[in-house]
């Protein structure tokens, strides 16, 4: 077992770790994204589902995802035993776990749609039929060597996989459980349902932002020239440009600096970034992060004008700011830096790769969209109804679906007034 062999598993096992780490990032921002009735139900079914998720990805998502097979789906490597796989320059588990995690993240991403109105069970039951139906297909076809490999897609880490993949499966999900109570007037007007801990939010994006070291850089999968240290560079700075386009944007439109909007901008620029971390050079990551931190605010505003209810703007944060990450490439992407794939646009590329890019943009968004909203039309009808009462919903899903709260005090106060 050689120096490099060993360097990249260990450097891809950290990446791994900071990956699965973005979890607890996830419970904090959709926890203080929401109403605190609701707090313990969020941070726990997170932890439940990831666990479901691990397990079906280990006995099926894995082989389907990066199996041996056709153009569409792989058919091997199922119940993964953690033996080397041939062809790697680094540990088959670690790369298995690495993968794991990005499953995790993805799925993650979708059950923002369900935030604060979907029974336990429906987020249980849709962690398995995701896991197996929606996110391996479209890791296939980009990582698994699939067909839009085989045209040289370019998502260095995940923009379309990963991001567009769950928020796809999330616009399915709220487009069926319709909105919140309360959201919307009868004039169609909203209100604005707003999350009970700002610090929890900005400390998620924290958590998020170092996390996504992990998650840009580990994708190199290698140690070697330690060409990560670039991809991070150009994570951070797509990062930085996001936040500060979305706190200029909201402040000229708005009046005022918005906090959310500006989180939400740094979480944009990091997904938008995330397609072209390796592809890129530092100037276009800044214009890239900072394009992402406009249209996240533009796109909260267009959902919500369409009364879909997006309580911690997946929508917006992953599914729109995906799709110009990924497109990003079709007119940043080097000459130098294109492994996969062509130039873009301003290096001499043409339209080629642009068209490559927008090609799977539309085909994986509608995959899981459709996809996801099948599986949720045949889970609505078995589990009759996917969506918890009226009462339950006003009374909180920590106390409809757990029997306790997340801030315990509050049952305390609750007893007193009936007392």
């Amino acid at each position: 077992m050689n120096t490099t062999f060993l360097l990249n598993s260990l450097w891809v096992m950290v990446g791994a770790v900071l990956v699965i780490l973005m979890i607890g990032g996830f419970i904090l921002l959709e926890t203080g994204s929401t109403r605190m009735k609701n707090a313990g139900h969020i941070a726990g079914k997170t932890i439940l589902t990831f666990s479901i998720g691990s397990i079906v990805f280990w006995a099926v998502g894995y082989g389907l995802a990066f199996g041996k097979g056709n153009a569409i789906i792989g058919f091997s490597n199922f119940f993964y035993s953690g033996y080397e796989i041939k062809g790697l320059s680094l540990s088959g588990s670690v790369f298995f776990l690495f993968q794991l995690a990005f499953a995790g993240i993805s799925l993650t991403i979708a059950f923002g749609g369900f935030a604060e109105r979907a029974k336990l069970a429906a987020y249980l039951v849709f962690a398995v039929l995701f896991s197996i139906f929606v996110y391996p297909f479209i890791a296939h076809w980009i990582w698994g060597g699939g067909w839009l490999a085989a045209h040289g897609k370019q998502d260095f880490a995940g923009s379309t996989v990963v991001h567009l993949t769950g928020a796809m499966a999330a616009l399915a999900a709220t487009i069926i459980l319709k909105p919140r109570i309360g959201k919307y007037n009868k004039d169609g007007s909203a209100n604005n349902i707003a999350g009970h801990n700002q610090v929890f939010t900005a400390l998620s994006v924290l958590l998020l932002w170092v996390g996504w070291f992990g998650f840009n850089a580990g994708s190199t999968l290698s140690a070697d020239k330690a060409f990560f240290g670039f991809v991070a560079l150009n994570t951070n700075l797509g990062a930085a440009a996001g936040t500060v386009a979305a706190m200029i944007v909201s402040w000229m439109v708005m009046g005022k600096a918005d906090v959310p909007m500006m989180l939400n901008g740094a979480l944009a620029g990091l997904v938008a970034i995330t397609a072209s971390c390796g592809f890129v050079d530092t100037w276009a990551a800044v214009v890239i992060g900072f394009i992402a931190g406009i249209l996240v605010f533009y796109s909260i505003r267009f959902f919500e004008n369409r009364k879909i209810d997006d309580p911690i703007a997946a929508l917006s944060v992953h599914g729109t700011a995906g799709v110009w990450g990924t497109l990003s490439n079709g007119f940043f992407a080097t000459k130098e830096l294109a492994t996969v794939g062509k130039p873009g646009l301003f290096y001499g590329g043409g339209f080629h790769q642009l068209g490559v890019q927008a090609m799977g943009v539309f085909t994986c968004a509608a995959f899981a969209f459709i996809v996801s909203y099948i599986i949720l039309v045949i889970m609505k009808a078995v589990m009759n109804g996917l969506r918890v009462t009226e009462e339950e919903e006003i009374i909180g899903l920590d106390m409809s679906e757990h029997g306790s709260y997340g801030y315990p005090e509050l049952l305390e106060v609750e007893q007193k007034l009936k007392a």
